[in-house]
């Protein structure tokens, strides 16, 4: 139960993160923006994805690690209660044991046969958000980086 306290906690902090670097994006487009604005203007950028990023992977993390500390926790917890709760008793026969993962996110479910099933299809969408938005963190701090440059070689061949 902690683990879960502790990841809803870093997920909202995360998320706070997120929306007043996002606010610092769209102060931007107010009068009296600092200047150089484009180079500040990436760099808040920069920073909301990441905060964006870091609160979408933290409320994966911390649901796979509900997962994990559900599996042999007392009465019926074997197998883990994420391959069983919200699936048929089909879906659910012969399982064996389970894999989980944090980079990537995942909790799958293995069963007698081999086969594979995910715990919870979630955990796709929850990958991709948080690689699209590190990418697009790490390439506005490039952008903003050349911005920088930029200035700088024009001001140098100015003078």
């Amino acid at each position: 139960m902690t683990g879960v306290l502790l990841g809803l906690g870093l997920f909202v902090v995360c998320a706070v993160g997120a929306i007043v670097a996002a606010a610092g994006v769209v102060a931007m487009a107010l009068p009296g923006r600092p200047q150089p604005w484009s180079t500040r203007l990436l760099r808040r950028a920069a920073a909301a994805a990441a905060w964006a990023a870091a609160a979408v992977y933290s409320l994966g993390f911390f649901s796979v690690l509900a997962s994990e500390q559900a599996f042999g926790d007392g009465a019926d917890s074997v197998p883990a209660p994420a391959c069983r709760d919200g699936f048929d008793a089909e879906t659910g026969q012969g399982l064996s044991h389970h894999r989980s993962s944090y980079l990537p996110l995942r909790f799958d479910c293995v069963r007698h046969d081999g086969s594979v099933y995910s715990s919870d299809p979630g955990y796709v969408w929850m990958n991709w958000a948080t690689a699209s938005l590190a990418l697009t963190a790490a390439l506005l701090v490039i952008g903003a980086g050349f911005a920088t440059e930029f200035r700088a070689r024009k001001t140098a061949v100015v003078s």
